[in-house]
């Protein structure tokens, strides 16, 4: 690990300030710091969020959204966001009991690691994503690996999700990581059907708009038989080649449709 400095403001406007001033932001650091310790990254300065007050905390705005701040960890999504079970049971399944205590929503959606697992919460919430800055839908947020609609030193204040009527997150996941191979969040609202899928493209999170129209004319898991994933941007590697992936894809869409509650 290369030398740096470290701030630990207590508000956010202390926080936008010393990133503005060449700082990078630092929320739970469960990629960020196993990245320093592999010398792959070398900021002079971090600046901390953990302190911060106002970037804590679930609530539920005037539309029945849960919101949830940006700094809040995973443990306590997983025990606070009882208004919506499905994105709960998403958050108690994140890595280990360490990574679920120092982890935070706004630190994965910022590092959008294509095998995370809120991505597919937000994406299929299509919830929106509140920063110091602006406001952005989910649909316009996630970019592909790693990459997102955040600018610079912009950081995610709260996340807004709206509640749908049943939903459910399938996670098949990969033992040594604790990462998805695959998992898919399906919701379902008086509109229509949202499918998000992760873990299995290259190119990220992403809709299953395929299954998305098959689901909202039927909300079964028979309305997914015969409706095939195209493998051609999955992910190939020690643990499954494409096909493999894309078959994933359908098996756990199907599960995450039967026991949507």
């Amino acid at each position: 690990m290369y030398a740096f400095e470290i701030e630990r403001p207590t508000t956010l406007d202390a926080a936008k300030a010393a990133i503005a001033d060449g700082g990078q932001a630092l929320s739970g650091g469960q990629t960020l710091i196993p990245t320093l310790k592999a010398r792959l990254a070398d900021p002079e300065k971090l600046v901390s969020l953990h302190n911060i007050p106002e970037l804590k905390g679930i609530s539920t705005d005037g539309d029945g959204r849960i919101c949830i701040k940006g700094a809040t960890v995973h443990r306590a999504v997983a025990d606070g966001a009882s208004g919506y079970p499905a994105l709960a049971s998403l958050a108690a399944r994140i890595g280990d009991p360490a990574v679920r205590t120092r982890g935070t929503i706004g630190g994965s959606l910022a590092n959008n690691d294509p095998s995370a697992c809120y991505p597919a919460g937000v994406l299929a919430s299509g919830a929106v994503i509140v920063t110091d800055r602006r406001e952005i839908a989910a649909d316009d947020y996630f970019l592909g690996m790693f990459d997102t609609a955040l600018d610079e030193g912009e950081i995610i204040i709260e996340v807004k999700f709206p509640v749908p009527q049943v939903a459910c997150y399938e996670k098949f996941i990969q033992p040594a990581s604790r990462f998805p191979l695959v998992a898919v969040f399906v919701a379902k609202f008086a509109d229509g059907v949202r499918v998000a899928i992760t873990g299995a493209s290259g190119e990220g999170v992403f809709r299953w708009t395929a299954a998305e129209e098959a689901l909202s004319a039927n909300f079964t898991p028979e309305a997914l038989d015969g409706i095939a994933m195209d493998s051609s941007p999955m992910i190939a590697d020690l643990h499954g080649d494409k096909a493999y992936r894309a078959h994933l894809c359908s098996v756990m869409a199907k599960r995450a449709v039967k026991n949507a509650k």
